[in-house]
Protein backbone atom coordinates (compact mmCIF):
# COMPACT_ATOMS: atom_id res chain seq x y z
CA UNK A 1 0.00 0.00 0.00
CA UNK A 2 3.27 2.46 0.34
CA UNK A 3 3.17 1.87 -3.18
CA UNK A 4 0.26 5.05 -3.10
CA UNK A 5 2.53 7.58 -1.56
CA UNK A 6 4.64 8.59 -4.64
CA UNK A 7 1.36 10.02 -6.43
CA UNK A 8 0.87 12.69 -3.11
CA UNK A 9 4.88 13.95 -3.35
CA UNK A 10 5.02 15.33 -6.76
CA UNK A 11 5.25 19.16 -6.71
CA UNK A 12 2.73 20.48 -8.81
CA UNK A 13 1.33 24.08 -8.51
CA UNK A 14 -2.18 24.08 -10.68
CA UNK A 15 -5.76 24.84 -10.40
CA UNK A 16 -7.14 23.05 -7.81
CA UNK A 17 -3.97 24.22 -5.40
CA UNK A 18 -6.38 26.44 -2.84
CA UNK A 19 -8.50 23.31 -2.10
CA UNK A 20 -7.64 22.32 0.75
CA UNK A 21 -8.96 19.16 3.25
CA UNK A 22 -11.34 20.46 5.76
CA UNK A 23 -11.94 17.31 7.56
CA UNK A 24 -12.51 13.70 6.65
CA UNK A 25 -15.77 11.81 8.17
CA UNK A 26 -15.73 8.05 8.95
CA UNK A 27 -19.55 7.18 9.82
CA UNK A 28 -19.87 3.98 12.33
CA UNK A 29 -22.95 2.58 14.51
CA UNK A 30 -21.35 3.32 17.81
CA UNK A 31 -18.76 6.24 18.82
CA UNK A 32 -17.46 4.76 22.21
CA UNK A 33 -16.49 1.79 20.49
CA UNK A 34 -14.30 3.89 17.28
CA UNK A 35 -12.46 5.98 19.75
CA UNK A 36 -11.70 3.15 21.68
CA UNK A 37 -9.98 1.30 18.46
CA UNK A 38 -8.05 3.97 17.38
CA UNK A 39 -7.32 4.56 21.31
CA UNK A 40 -5.77 0.84 21.07
CA UNK A 41 -2.97 2.00 18.41
CA UNK A 42 -1.97 5.23 20.05
CA UNK A 43 -4.36 7.90 18.07
CA UNK A 44 -6.08 9.74 21.13
CA UNK A 45 -9.76 11.75 20.20
CA UNK A 46 -11.98 14.30 21.94
CA UNK A 47 -15.54 13.86 22.27
CA UNK A 48 -17.24 17.13 20.05
CA UNK A 49 -20.96 16.81 21.05
CA UNK A 50 -23.83 16.10 19.72
CA UNK A 51 -24.96 18.17 16.22
CA UNK A 52 -28.65 19.62 15.58
CA UNK A 53 -30.16 16.98 13.50
CA UNK A 54 -30.87 14.89 16.70
CA UNK A 55 -29.38 11.72 14.87
CA UNK A 56 -25.74 12.03 15.07
CA UNK A 57 -23.08 12.48 17.20
CA UNK A 58 -19.30 13.28 16.66
CA UNK A 59 -15.65 12.92 18.11
CA UNK A 60 -12.59 14.34 16.31
CA UNK A 61 -8.89 13.66 15.99
CA UNK A 62 -7.50 17.14 14.72
CA UNK A 63 -3.87 17.84 13.34
CA UNK A 64 -1.25 20.63 13.22
CA UNK A 65 -2.17 21.70 9.95
CA UNK A 66 -5.98 22.34 10.50
CA UNK A 67 -7.37 19.45 9.15
CA UNK A 68 -9.23 16.70 11.31
CA UNK A 69 -10.41 13.48 11.55
CA UNK A 70 -14.06 13.30 12.60
CA UNK A 71 -15.56 9.85 13.67
CA UNK A 72 -19.72 10.35 13.12
CA UNK A 73 -21.79 8.36 15.03
CA UNK A 74 -26.17 7.34 15.59
CA UNK A 75 -26.81 9.53 19.06
CA UNK A 76 -27.86 7.04 21.68
CA UNK A 77 -31.17 8.41 22.29
CA UNK A 78 -31.61 9.35 18.19
CA UNK A 79 -34.91 10.69 17.04
CA UNK A 80 -35.71 7.85 14.66
CA UNK A 81 -37.24 10.06 11.45
CA UNK A 82 -34.19 11.79 11.65
CA UNK A 83 -31.45 9.42 11.69
CA UNK A 84 -34.26 7.86 8.57
CA UNK A 85 -33.74 11.18 6.46
CA UNK A 86 -29.82 11.81 7.40
CA UNK A 87 -27.75 11.58 4.59
CA UNK A 88 -25.64 9.74 5.53
CA UNK A 89 -28.18 7.64 7.20
CA UNK A 90 -27.11 4.27 6.09
CA UNK A 91 -23.24 4.85 6.58
CA UNK A 92 -23.97 4.69 9.86
CA UNK A 93 -26.12 1.81 10.30
CA UNK A 94 -23.83 0.09 8.27
CA UNK A 95 -20.74 0.45 9.76
CA UNK A 96 -19.11 2.48 6.38
CA UNK A 97 -15.84 3.74 7.93
CA UNK A 98 -14.82 5.94 5.32
CA UNK A 99 -17.68 8.02 4.44
CA UNK A 100 -16.81 12.01 3.04
CA UNK A 101 -15.27 14.60 3.02
CA UNK A 102 -15.27 19.01 3.30
CA UNK A 103 -13.08 21.01 1.63
CA UNK A 104 -11.81 24.58 3.10
CA UNK A 105 -11.37 27.64 0.84
CA UNK A 106 -10.80 30.94 1.13
CA UNK A 107 -13.90 32.31 -0.85
CA UNK A 108 -16.33 29.89 -0.80
CA UNK A 109 -18.76 32.13 -3.24
CA UNK A 110 -16.00 32.51 -5.60
CA UNK A 111 -15.69 28.90 -5.74
CA UNK A 112 -19.43 28.24 -6.08
CA UNK A 113 -19.32 30.53 -9.10
CA UNK A 114 -16.29 28.69 -10.57
CA UNK A 115 -18.11 25.28 -10.14
CA UNK A 116 -21.61 26.39 -12.08
CA UNK A 117 -19.20 28.00 -15.02
CA UNK A 118 -17.62 24.33 -15.16
CA UNK A 119 -21.13 22.87 -15.67
CA UNK A 120 -20.85 21.27 -12.45
CA UNK A 121 -23.82 21.64 -10.24
CA UNK A 122 -24.10 23.20 -6.99
CA UNK A 123 -26.32 23.30 -4.09
CA UNK A 124 -27.61 25.79 -1.59
CA UNK A 125 -25.81 26.40 1.93
CA UNK A 126 -27.43 24.72 4.57
CA UNK A 127 -26.86 26.23 7.91
CA UNK A 128 -25.99 23.18 11.03
CA UNK A 129 -23.90 23.28 14.07
CA UNK A 130 -23.30 21.75 17.58
CA UNK A 131 -22.49 22.61 21.25
CA UNK A 132 -19.19 21.36 22.27
CA UNK A 133 -19.18 19.87 25.19
CA UNK A 134 -18.07 23.10 27.74
CA UNK A 135 -21.18 24.88 26.13
CA UNK A 136 -19.31 26.63 23.11
CA UNK A 137 -21.49 27.17 20.41
CA UNK A 138 -20.28 26.27 16.73
CA UNK A 139 -22.34 26.78 13.63
CA UNK A 140 -21.49 26.59 10.09
CA UNK A 141 -22.63 26.67 6.25
CA UNK A 142 -22.27 23.37 4.28
CA UNK A 143 -22.92 23.35 0.39
CA UNK A 144 -23.40 20.31 -1.67
CA UNK A 145 -21.07 19.63 -4.41
CA UNK A 146 -22.22 17.85 -7.27
CA UNK A 147 -25.26 14.96 -7.30
CA UNK A 148 -23.75 12.57 -4.91
CA UNK A 149 -24.70 12.17 -1.46
CA UNK A 150 -22.99 15.27 0.21
CA UNK A 151 -18.98 14.73 0.46
CA UNK A 152 -19.18 11.15 -0.96
CA UNK A 153 -17.40 12.11 -4.21
CA UNK A 154 -16.83 15.21 -4.83
CA UNK A 155 -15.78 17.26 -1.30
CA UNK A 156 -18.64 19.61 0.03
CA UNK A 157 -17.22 23.47 1.04
CA UNK A 158 -17.40 24.49 4.68
CA UNK A 159 -17.89 27.97 5.73
CA UNK A 160 -17.59 28.71 9.35
CA UNK A 161 -19.95 31.51 11.30
CA UNK A 162 -17.65 30.69 14.53
CA UNK A 163 -14.05 31.19 14.38
CA UNK A 164 -12.90 27.87 12.94
CA UNK A 165 -10.16 27.77 15.71
CA UNK A 166 -13.16 26.45 17.84
CA UNK A 167 -13.98 23.63 15.72
CA UNK A 168 -11.24 22.36 14.64
CA UNK A 169 -8.79 22.69 17.95
CA UNK A 170 -11.64 22.11 20.94
CA UNK A 171 -8.54 22.64 23.18
CA UNK A 172 -7.12 24.75 21.57
CA UNK A 173 -3.99 22.79 20.41
CA UNK A 174 -4.14 19.51 17.97
CA UNK A 175 -5.25 16.59 19.40
CA UNK A 176 -2.24 14.74 17.86
CA UNK A 177 1.58 15.58 17.09
CA UNK A 178 2.42 11.93 15.08
CA UNK A 179 0.79 13.21 12.05
CA UNK A 180 0.55 16.62 10.22
CA UNK A 181 -2.45 16.13 8.39
CA UNK A 182 -5.10 14.58 5.94
CA UNK A 183 -2.99 14.67 3.10
CA UNK A 184 -5.84 12.70 0.26
CA UNK A 185 -9.25 11.46 0.20
CA UNK A 186 -9.42 8.09 -1.98
CA UNK A 187 -12.13 8.03 -3.83
CA UNK A 188 -13.59 4.29 -5.09
CA UNK A 189 -15.15 4.41 -8.72
CA UNK A 190 -16.56 2.13 -10.97
CA UNK A 191 -14.85 3.40 -14.22
CA UNK A 192 -11.83 5.10 -13.84
CA UNK A 193 -11.60 6.94 -17.11
CA UNK A 194 -15.07 8.52 -16.50
CA UNK A 195 -14.00 9.74 -13.00
CA UNK A 196 -10.83 11.08 -14.05
CA UNK A 197 -13.30 12.94 -16.99
CA UNK A 198 -15.47 14.07 -14.33
CA UNK A 199 -12.27 14.94 -12.06
CA UNK A 200 -11.11 17.29 -14.40
CA UNK A 201 -14.29 19.46 -15.51
CA UNK A 202 -14.68 20.43 -12.03
CA UNK A 203 -11.34 21.47 -11.20
CA UNK A 204 -9.01 21.88 -14.67
CA UNK A 205 -6.70 19.31 -13.71
CA UNK A 206 -4.14 17.94 -16.27
CA UNK A 207 -4.25 14.43 -17.18
CA UNK A 208 -3.16 12.10 -14.55
CA UNK A 209 -0.50 9.90 -12.84
CA UNK A 210 -1.68 6.20 -13.08
CA UNK A 211 -0.64 3.21 -11.72
CA UNK A 212 -1.83 -0.17 -10.47
CA UNK A 213 -1.56 -1.42 -7.19
CA UNK A 214 -1.93 -5.48 -6.49
CA UNK A 215 -1.21 -4.98 -2.45
CA UNK A 216 -4.34 -2.16 -2.74
CA UNK A 217 -6.23 -4.06 -5.24
CA UNK A 218 -6.71 -1.21 -7.51
CA UNK A 219 -5.96 1.06 -10.51
CA UNK A 220 -5.26 4.54 -9.36
CA UNK A 221 -4.75 8.10 -10.53
CA UNK A 222 -4.13 11.52 -9.42
CA UNK A 223 -4.91 14.51 -11.01
CA UNK A 224 -1.98 17.29 -10.34
CA UNK A 225 -1.63 18.39 -6.66
CA UNK A 226 -5.39 17.74 -5.90
CA UNK A 227 -5.91 16.37 -2.58
CA UNK A 228 -7.64 13.32 -3.92
CA UNK A 229 -6.78 9.67 -5.08
CA UNK A 230 -9.18 7.78 -7.61
CA UNK A 231 -9.02 4.00 -7.19
CA UNK A 232 -11.04 1.60 -9.42
CA UNK A 233 -10.89 -2.40 -8.51
CA UNK A 234 -7.82 -4.09 -10.39
CA UNK A 235 -9.92 -7.06 -10.88
CA UNK A 236 -13.20 -9.27 -9.66
CA UNK A 237 -11.22 -10.15 -6.27
CA UNK A 238 -10.55 -6.74 -5.07
CA UNK A 239 -12.10 -5.45 -1.84
CA UNK A 240 -13.20 -2.40 -4.34
CA UNK A 241 -15.94 -4.31 -6.16
CA UNK A 242 -17.58 -5.23 -2.12
CA UNK A 243 -17.32 -1.69 -1.37
CA UNK A 244 -18.89 -0.36 -4.57
CA UNK A 245 -21.53 -3.06 -4.24
CA UNK A 246 -22.70 -2.17 -0.87
CA UNK A 247 -22.23 1.93 -0.58
CA UNK A 248 -21.61 3.20 -4.49
CA UNK A 249 -19.10 5.33 -5.89
CA UNK A 250 -17.37 7.43 -2.91
CA UNK A 251 -14.93 7.78 -0.24
CA UNK A 252 -13.12 4.76 1.06
CA UNK A 253 -9.75 5.82 2.39
CA UNK A 254 -7.75 8.92 3.59
CA UNK A 255 -4.29 9.23 3.91
CA UNK A 256 -2.71 11.23 6.61
CA UNK A 257 0.63 12.83 6.02
CA UNK A 258 3.19 11.42 8.81
CA UNK A 259 5.31 14.72 10.62
CA UNK A 260 8.95 15.07 9.54
CA UNK A 261 11.46 13.56 11.73
CA UNK A 262 8.61 11.66 14.23
CA UNK A 263 8.38 8.29 14.84
CA UNK A 264 5.41 6.62 13.96
CA UNK A 265 2.87 5.48 16.74
CA UNK A 266 1.50 2.63 14.73
CA UNK A 267 4.07 -0.11 12.26
CA UNK A 268 2.13 -2.31 10.61
CA UNK A 269 -0.95 -2.37 12.75
CA UNK A 270 -4.16 -2.68 11.37
CA UNK A 271 -7.22 -1.38 13.17
CA UNK A 272 -11.03 -1.71 12.15
CA UNK A 273 -13.66 0.52 13.03
CA UNK A 274 -16.68 -1.75 12.55
CA UNK A 275 -19.05 -3.62 14.52
CA UNK A 276 -18.65 -6.54 12.16
CA UNK A 277 -15.31 -8.70 12.55
CA UNK A 278 -15.73 -11.78 9.80
CA UNK A 279 -15.47 -9.75 6.25
CA UNK A 280 -12.67 -9.66 3.71
CA UNK A 281 -12.54 -6.32 3.10
CA UNK A 282 -9.50 -4.14 3.20
CA UNK A 283 -10.55 -0.64 3.44
CA UNK A 284 -7.57 1.76 5.16
CA UNK A 285 -8.80 4.88 5.72
CA UNK A 286 -4.94 5.37 7.16
CA UNK A 287 -1.86 5.44 5.54
CA UNK A 288 1.57 6.96 6.09
CA UNK A 289 5.34 6.27 4.97
CA UNK A 290 5.36 3.41 6.98
CA UNK A 291 2.20 2.33 8.37
CA UNK A 292 -0.94 1.30 7.39
CA UNK A 293 -3.83 1.65 9.43
CA UNK A 294 -7.28 0.22 7.89
CA UNK A 295 -10.31 1.81 9.32
CA UNK A 296 -13.15 -0.56 7.41
CA UNK A 297 -16.24 -1.11 6.95
CA UNK A 298 -17.15 -5.28 6.89
CA UNK A 299 -20.09 -7.09 6.23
Amino acid sequence: MQRLLPLLLIPLSLAGANLRIDHVIVAGKDLKSMQAKLATIGIPTEYGGRHNNHATEMALVSFPDGSYLELLAIQPDADPRALVAYVWNRQLREDAGPCAWAARLNDVGAEVKRLKAAGVSVGEAVRDGRNRPDGTRLEWEATQVGDDPRGTYFPYLERDLTPRALRAFPRGKPTTQDFNGVAAVVIAVRNLDAAIKRFRQAYDMPPPIRQSDPEFGAQLAQLGNLPVILAAPRNAQSWLNGRLQQFGEGTCAFILSRRSGQHPTVSKTRCTLDSNSGAAQRSPVVMSAASTIPLKATR
